[in-house]
């Protein structure tokens, strides 16, 4: 880890080298680090579609990005006026992300951080709290995460939530991936999930996966009656390339919810 990325996670015994999630398209033997550095470059490096979309008008503060991955949310967050916290399992995929904030010109807007989510978590309260796909087979405690990432909006901040409604196109019979080139997690379309808080570091990719509808989101967050306002809520099709290079549709949703002023 370079000198750019802040390693100050509690890793809690765990082994912390993993990073972001492919849902079935790396083995169990295979750390996110030793994923990550197969290719000079897993993700698109645009920022995803929703997230450029639903931030459209917000004021810029202090924003939280939960499994930046390689960094593109992260760095056009910035590049957009808002001063970022950036969190990721992976050290490679954490050290590619510092390295783009500085060819983007936004080294000194974005804090870098290495967390297990399920262990740890970044501190502070934040305008903007982005979780894009963050979906793991495994162990990963998406909802608890989901509601500490709840937790850490700022009154008036939002939470914006973004994940799949269901398996791709591509997918066997048994719902999970069969190539890394055609995932959306490959960032073909621009976007990039994140799974984060195996308990081996590992990237695990033959466990049930849950893919929640936004109704089932924003209950399992629990949140307390009368101090949020549901922004959005719906399912969404989208134009996903496939392993093979063949388009499908997919559908994904979106849960933005905003935190209401004291």
């Amino acid at each position: 880890m370079n000198a750019q990325t802040n390693a100050q996670a509690d890793t809690g015994g765990r082994t912390n080298t993993g990073g972001n999630s492919t849902m079935g398209a790396v083995g169990r033997d295979l750390t996110w680090d030793e994923w990550y550095a197969e290719r000079d470059r897993i993700w698109s490096g645009r920022p995803n579609d929703v997230l450029v979309r639903e931030t459209e008008g917000l004021r810029p503060g202090r924003a939280l990005d939960l499994g930046c991955g390689e960094g593109a949310d992260a760095v056009w967050l910035a590049g957009q006026g808002w001063r970022v916290t950036a969190a990721d399992i992976s050290c490679v995929a954490l050290d590619r992300a510092a390295e783009h904030a500085v060819e983007a010109g936004v080294v000194d807007r974005i804090d870098w951080q290495r967390h297990d989510l399920g262990v740890s978590f970044p501190e502070g309260a934040f305008d903007l709290v982005s979780a894009q796909f963050l979906h793991s087979y495994g162990d990963l405690p998406r909802e608890e995460i989901l509601r500490r990432a709840a937790d850490a909006v700022a009154p008036g901040g939002t939470l914006l939530i973004e994940g799949h409604s269901g398996p791709a196109p591509w997918d066997d019979d048994q719902g999970h991936g069969q190539g890394q080139d055609g995932d959306d997690r490959h960032g073909q379309n621009g976007d990039h999930g994140h799974g984060h808080g195996h308990s081996n570091g590992h990237a695990s990719g033959h466990d049930e996966l849950h893919l929640p509808s936004p109704d089932e989101v924003v209950a399992a967050l629990r949140l307390p009656e009368g101090e949020w306002e549901v922004l959005l809520s719906e399912e969404h099709r989208r134009t996903q390339t496939g392993p093979d290079g063949t388009p499908a549709i997919r559908t994904d949703n979106t849960v933005k919810l905003r935190r209401r002023a004291l």
